[in-house]
């Protein structure tokens, strides 16, 4: 028998609507447009700073601890502004606030064409690119599939967020080809470009906030007209015990679930945003090509993508520590297999499973956000994550290349993100679902 979605109660259809007509649900044209825009938002500068890495580490005085603060900067920025676009999304056209985030993205890839000091290239990193990427992807793509799925939200986010983890495969390689042949500054110049002239008019084009802007409701439906019904009758009772069930109208500050889950994300994107942005280095560190060792993240980010489907399938069905469990699981076996066997086979395979377990973590983030506080509180509470989870999220990336300047070895480090991942899993038994 198959089971029963997760439904929040506040998400049940509106009664009496009647199934979308033969042109098709725009709902996933909403779905294809999130992924492409997590393509370019994740892909274009987070998958690709691994690859990048070196290079600009060699251009500004050869200190990995000095470039992983590049990305430290880029997270600090997002998180202080998430809670200012969480609540935008919530207030304002999708359109324009995405729209944004792309011209911001985009100054930011050309300025990075052309910087000459570390000054230059941290300010370059805080002003656009921590902006760009909270404003373009992730929360705003969330929020934009979050507003037109109801019963298969886990599945549709899982879908959408693919786009990351294709731009994971794609997009190293890419990365390494336009290094190796014209040189990192060239590489920035033209993902500016594709992002202003491709993007940009494609998100003006074709985003459409919420469904009820297009006479529309939740997962397809057009809304029907029908008689107010009696007091007494069986549907007002269940109405009656639906609004009973709403989660809490608490500020989401004072939730317990909502620092549940800051602490669980936090401590996840702490490990996996370190083991990500130095994959590509211990690779080549071993005497692999860059392009070979682009390949291993594209084998990684790969299977992100059966992650990514799997995780949004299971976030609606399962409870949200059952499946926090699996995706700290997976990532656990795929860090041993990296951290013992320096077999670049078994290190592939790790890192395989690694990405499987990893690919999880969005998708997963994004529907238990709508299981435990609904549709219309989702970017607020999506955007206040943000800063709850960056104390603990910002440790991961400077302390892996900071062991690293120290003892020339990342094995410390991932010692200790092993620990990491075991208190993520003590923490999401704290979970409280109705």
């Amino acid at each position: 028998m198959t089971p029963t979605p997760n439904i929040p109660p506040e998400d049940v259809s509106t009664p009496g609507a009647t199934p979308a007509k033969p042109r098709g649900f725009l709902g996933w044209r909403m779905v294809g447009v999130a992924f492409f825009v997590d393509f370019v938002a994740v892909g274009f500068f987070f998958y690709s700073y691994g690859v990048f890495f070196k290079a600009i580490a060699d251009e500004f005085g050869g200190s990995r601890l000095g470039v992983s603060l590049g990305l430290t900067v880029t997270n600090a920025v997002g998180a202080l502004a998430a809670p200012l676009i969480g609540q935008a999304l919530d207030r304002f056209p999708l359109k324009r606030i995405i729209a944004a985030g792309a011209i911001s993205m985009a100054l930011g890839f050309l300025a990075l064409s052309q910087i000459r000091t570390p000054l230059q290239f941290y300010l370059t990193l805080g002003v656009f690119i921590g902006f760009g990427a909270s404003a373009m992807g992730g929360l705003a793509t969330a929020k934009l599939v979050a507003n037109w799925f109801n019963r298969k939200r886990g599945m549709a986010l899982g879908i959408a967020a693919t786009g990351i983890s294709a731009s994971g495969v794609v997009m190293p390689f890419v990365s390494a080809a336009l290094i190796e042949q014209y040189g990192w500054r060239e590489g920035f110049m033209v993902y500016g470009l594709f992002t202003v002239c491709i993007v940009l008019p494609l998100v003006l084009r074709l985003v459409i906030s919420r469904p009820e802007d297009v006479g529309l409701v939740p997962d397809g439906r057009i809304p029907r007209a029908r008689p107010p019904a009696d007091p007494g009758s069986a549907p007002a009772r269940a109405g009656r015990r639906r609004l009973e069930s709403v989660p809490s109208a608490r500020p989401i500050l004072e939730e317990r679930n909502f620092w549940v889950l800051a602490g669980v994300m936090g401590l996840l994107f702490c490990c996996q945003g370190a083991t990500l942005t130095h994959l590509v280095p211990r690779v080549t560190d071993a005497g692999v090509s860059l392009q070979g060792g682009s390949l291993v993240m594209s084998v990684c980010a790969g299977c992100g993508i059966l992650g990514k489907l799997a995780f949004g399938w299971l976030a609606d069905y399962w409870r949200a520590g059952r499946a926090v469990w699996f995706t700290i699981g997976c990532q656990i076996l795929g860090q041993l297999a990296m951290f013992y066997d320096q077999n670049m086979l078994i290190f592939t395979l790790g890192a395989a499973l690694f990405g499987f377990g990893m690919g999880g973590a969005v998708p997963l983030q994004g529907a238990v956000v709508g299981r435990f506080f609904g549709r219309e509180r989702f970017g607020k509470a999506l955007g206040a994550l943000r800063p709850a989870m960056f104390p603990i999220q910002i440790i991961g990336v400077p302390f892996a290349g900071w062991m690293f300047d120290r003892t020339g070895s990342y094995d410390p480090a991932f010692t200790t993100f092993l620990v990491l991942y075991l208190t993520a899993a003590l923490l999401a038994t704290r979970f409280r679902e109705r």
